[in-house]
């Protein structure tokens, strides 16, 4: 059976969390397969909000079986808060939860040379969680990292200690005043860790491939966003694993031939959290309203998002790396109020107007081109049917398809599983 994605198409923060909790009825199992805790998925139900940092979305579906694949990178000390939250709700994740011995263990001599690596750079910060993510991505593919199925080895801990040596050394070299007590770090720790052993890991590659063979439905669920892909981001100001659709086959182990449904999702503005590019960014009134009402702040760093118009040059270039099938847009709420509306959908780019997503986007190297629309005054957080949307807003999502020449399966009006209209 196919396995359907499920994909961020800006710089994060669309709303992939509540998506899939809305999906995961429809899906046996629901997969991570990249990034870590440097996401931050917020789900709202019940009247209670739930932020997911490594664990995936479908979790407090009781029938879906949620696994952590091999491209994800796992904080056991993040993790076990995840867990402790979950308890508190009786989701019984011994039963619903498996982790992949693949999966690469975020030390906290990670996050110290993050932290150590971010403090250098001065002004010229990448914007880092300082997760320890770059970190251990970067001793995955130098062939030094510590992964979950390492625990279930006598000797583990000699290897643990071993790089964290390493690290520490690596710690010394930056000109920073970086103050730790790693013994301190490494209680809470080892504390995880005997919490993380406690669950399942399994070898994901072939639990899934036995799933498909039995029918199973999968959804493989992103974390980031398109414009944050190492490889087809906003080089540097990038995430340091691939968030596109091709991160699902590395990320999992599956065959690129099984993908099936690759849904898209997109604020009907865009935002972008901490450093880097951003061409439509607004620095007046129009962006500190999205900001407020959209309340834009990091579900992980708690930062403030920059807030501008809906970007249709890069949206289309997601679409097409990432081979989009169905787009769903979130955050159509937001924009209620605005007297007008804008939308890029050309760069000004040396001189010359392109429609593509060029090598740099600097705002010394492109320049908007918008065009207008009329806004809409209405609440929508309260509409439950497509038939009773506004006809201003049916237009500018109608003007999307058409550029885009995908379909708008979904719009998101409120931030509740609730407060979701099917097209």
């Amino acid at each position: 059976m196919a396995v359907d994605l499920l994909l961020g198409l800006q710089w994060g923060d669309e709303g992939k969390g509540k998506i899939v909790d809305v999906l995961t009825s429809k899906y046996n199992i629901i997969a991570r397969f990249q990034g870590g805790p440097n996401a931050g998925h917020t789900l709202v139900f019940n009247g209670t909000k739930h932020v997911l940092h490594t664990i995936p979305s479908g979790i407090f579906h009781k029938k879906a079986i949620n696994l952590v694949g091999n491209g994800v990178v796992i904080d056991p000390v993040i993790f076990k808060k995840e867990l402790d939250k979950l308890s508190l709700h009786k989701v019984d994740y011994q039963k619903s939860l498996v982790i992949s011995r693949k999966a690469h263990l975020i030390l906290p001599t990670h996050r110290l040379l993050d932290a150590a690596s971010e403090a250098s750079k001065g002004k010229a910060k990448i914007g880092s969680t300082l997760k320890g993510i770059g970190p251990t991505y970067m001793d995955k593919t130098g062939r030094n990292g510590i992964r979950v199925g390492d625990l279930e080895l006598d000797s583990w801990k000699e290897k643990y200690r071993a790089l964290a040596n390493k690290h520490e050394s690596m710690v010394s070299f930056y000109d920073v005043d970086l103050e730790y007590d790693l013994n301190e770090l490494e209680v809470e720790f080892f504390e995880a860790i005997n919490v993380l052993k406690s669950l399942t890991f399994i070898d994901s590659e072939d639990y899934l491939y036995q799933a498909q063979r039995a029918g199973k439905s999968i959804l493989a669920e992103g974390a980031q966003g398109s414009l944050l892909d190492v490889d087809f981001g906003t080089y540097p100001f990038v995430t340091s694993s691939n968030t596109t659709a091709a991160g699902a086959c590395t990320g999992l182990g599956i065959a690129p031939n099984v993908i099936g449904k690759v849904y898209g999702i997109f604020k009907a503005y865009t935002t972008r959290v901490g450093s880097g590019p951003f061409p439509t960014e607004l620095f007046d009134k129009d962006g500190e309203t999205m900001g407020r009402v959209g309340n834009e702040f990091g579900a992980t760093t708690g930062r403030s998002r920059r807030c501008g118009w809906l970007d249709l040059v890069a949206l289309k270039y997601a679409c097409q790396v990432n081979g989009v099938t169905e787009l769903m847009m979130m955050k159509a709420d937001v924009l209620s109020g605005f007297k007008s509306l804008k939308i890029c959908t050309a760069y000004k780019h040396k001189g010359e107007i392109i429609y593509h997503f060029p090598f740099n986007v600097e705002v010394h190297n492109v320049s908007p081109i918008y065009t207008d629309f009329e806004g809409w005054d209405e609440d929508l957080t309260k509409m439950s049917n497509e038939s009773t949307l506004p006809k201003s807003l049916n237009a500018y999502i109608n003007f999307i398809e058409k550029e885009l020449q995908i379909p708008i399966k979904l719009v998101s009006v409120g931030p509740d599983r609730k407060q979701t209209i099917f097209r």
